[in-house]
């Protein structure tokens, strides 16, 4: 329940994984209201679970001021004196932990995957539902203030009539072939490769700026087949030191896309992409003009009036307080955010929808739509063939 706190209402938040992204909801917790002090609910962190390290759980109570600490999650969820629970652990434990979750009556923000299939991802939701709980789906890459910008332009038919939308995701976080054998390259663990991990954002940023995904047909490749296993570590950077092993999941995917109402699309992603960090953007092309986005330039917009169509060039928006959530974290136009800005945004949408009863932003329901894509995605690479979706 809920706690009075003068005019504002105490939200009792639980954090389980306190890796990067557990430490990254955590700050998002603490600067939500300075952004937007509007709110009506003030989030408190109650309490951490995390079985990696006892540092891990020292810095949680100095740096970030949780209340108690544990190394065992369930100990966690039984509290009942919390009211949110955001899952940032590995993929493993996000169905197990966001299913008891919700039936202990908490709130749920999830990191993507959130399953690591399309039937974890569902019974998740379902117990959400059930609970009458809201959720929130980690896909941040939806808030940029260049993102909202290039959504509206296309809603206000300011592009004409859609013809077609590039969506790309491309890393280089597992191009070192001597680069650890860790979770995230067996199936067990981690479900699917750079389908779940990078895909399933570049479904949900499809879809949310054009449209439904109708049909689709995929190939796949995993350019290093082996890896060495050795320590766990949280350093994605470290090498294996014992015996070769499977890689087990996938490391590049490439997709032609059909959506609603006729546009047509292509999906490249992959996470052994030598010289790529965080190459990850669109274009979206009508017959009147064309937007294009880069992550690493977060702040611009490339904008395209096709007035005279042929030779028509692209001119540079840098994004201005109107533009999606700018005006609550910067000035003015051409003032950088950062990525943890996009995920202050996510908290404060969650946290707008427990306050109002209504559902803001991508929540379980567009983590099930993303899950049923890459699923498709597998099958199509499998069989060689188109899918239907909807």
């Amino acid at each position: 329940m809920i706690t009075e706190d003068g005019d504002k209402q105490r939200l009792r938040v639980g954090v389980v994984g306190f890796g990067w992204m557990g430490q990254l909801h955590s700050r998002s917790y603490l600067r939500v209201g300075q952004h937007y002090p509007d709110l009506g609910l003030r989030p408190e962190l109650v309490a951490v679970a995390d079985s990696a390290s006892d540092d891990r759980l020292r810095r949680a109570v100095e740096a970030y001021g949780f209340a108690d600490t544990y190394t065992d999650w369930r100990e966690l969820i039984a509290r009942d004196d919390i009211d949110l629970v955001s899952i940032t652990a590995p993929n493993f434990l996000h169905h197990e932990v966001g299913i008891a979750a919700a039936r202990a009556g908490k709130h749920v923000w999830i990191e993507k995957p959130a399953g690591r299939s399309a039937a974890e991802t569902r019974e998740i939701r379902d117990a959400v539902a059930a609970a009458g709980r809201h959720s929130a789906a980690g896909f941040n890459y939806r808030h940029p203030p260049a993102v909202q910008l290039a959504k509206s332009m296309i809603e206000s038919g300011r592009l004409g009539t859609l013809e077609h939308i590039t969506v790309r995701l491309l890393a280089d976080y597992a191009a070192d072939p001597r680069a650890l054998l860790s979770w995230r390259f067996e199936q067990a663990r981690a479900g699917s490769g750079v389908l779940g991990d990078l895909v399933s954002h570049g479904v949900d940023l499809a879809r949310y700026l054009v449209g439904e995904i109708t049909e689709l047909i995929s190939d796949q490749a995993t350019f290093i087949p082996q890896r060495q296993r050795g320590a766990v570590t949280a350093d994605r950077s470290a090498h294996g030191t014992g015996p070769l092993a499977e890689v087990e999941n996938e490391d590049y995917t490439h997709a032609l896309l059909r959506f609603a109402g006729g546009v047509r699309g292509t999906l490249e992603s992959s996470r052994v992409a030598v010289g790529e960090q965080c190459t990850y953007g669109f274009e979206v092309h009508g017959d009147q003009g064309a937007v294009a986005w880069d992550f690493r330039r977060m702040g611009e917009l490339q904008i395209c009036r096709g007035d005279d169509y042929v030779d028509a060039g692209y001119v540079t928006h840098f994004v201005r307080p109107g533009d999606g959530e700018l005006g609550s974290f910067q000035p003015g136009s051409g003032v950088a955010m950062s990525f943890d800005d996009l995920k202050v945004i996510e908290a404060a949408q969650l946290i707008t929808a427990i306050a109002t009863g209504r559902a803001v932003g991508p929540t379980l329901d567009d983590a099930v739509i993303a899950a049923e894509a890459v699923e498709a995605m597998q099958t199509s690479a499998l069989e060689r063939r188109w899918i239907t979706l909807c």
